[in-house]
């Protein structure tokens, strides 16, 4: 018997490559915001983990300051950015193969649920997760909370069956907080010094690598 069931996975930078749509909201909130922009390499910490939080940072503002921001990006998210996207090479294939084999596959992401439904469904691959699990537009960001909320979506209580897939700290700190095992990927926008600071139990240079582990 295979040693994981359930795969789960991040979508921003894991799943998909979103930093065009997701650094131009984060522009346009700043200058909502009266800041000057931001250049785009400059806004890649935001790629991944929880934004009011990142523009608190960001920003120097209090949480308030740091929600408002929050609702200017998401006035160029809502319609434009969050299509400003594209499928990483490869994941279609895994995904497919994972689901071919039997895994239940699961999404968990700090995006906000509707979002991930709308881009999974545009770019063809709802079809291949059993489940599809995020934040709340007002809540529910911490990705700890996020993987709880995957975990209770499924009725999964084996949590030694589980992997989790993601590129940022955030994704590799969250596993473990919920007692999963977790696989840290290298084609997205956590670096090695990144991952291995945290300590995935596994590492991922591409897409197919995923398979190593989740098909082990």
């Amino acid at each position: 018997m295979a040693e994981f069931d359930y795969i789960l996975f991040d979508l921003d930078g894991t799943v998909s490559d979103s930093v065009e749509g997701i650094t131009n909201s984060v522009m346009h909130a700043e200058r909502r915001y009266g800041r000057p922009a931001s250049t785009r390499e400059e806004l890649l910490k935001f790629v991944g983990p929880p934004l009011a939080e990142m523009f608190e940072k960001h920003l120097g503002v209090d949480r308030e300051g740091g929600l408002l921001a929050v609702e200017y990006y998401r006035e160029y998210y809502n319609d434009k950015g969050i299509f400003e996207n594209r499928i990483y090479d490869g994941i279609e294939d895994v995904l497919k193969t994972l689901h071919d084999n039997g895994k239940t596959v699961l999404l968990a992401t700090s995006k906000p649920e509707v979002y991930a439904v709308r881009i999974l469904e545009h770019f063809g691959l709802a079809q291949y997760f059993d489940h599809i699990c995020g934040a709340l537009l007002h809540g529910r960001t911490d990705k700890a909370e996020v993987i709880e909320y995957a975990l209770s979506t499924a009725g999964i209580i084996d949590r030694n069956r589980f992997l989790m897939v993601g590129d940022r700290m955030h994704d590799i700190l969250g596993a473990k907080k919920t007692g999963l095992r977790s696989c840290g990927v290298l084609f997205g926008y956590g670096s090695l010094e990144e991952l291995n600071e945290i300590g995935p139990d596994f590492i991922a240079e591409t897409p197919m690598d995923i398979l190593k582990f989740a098909l082990m």
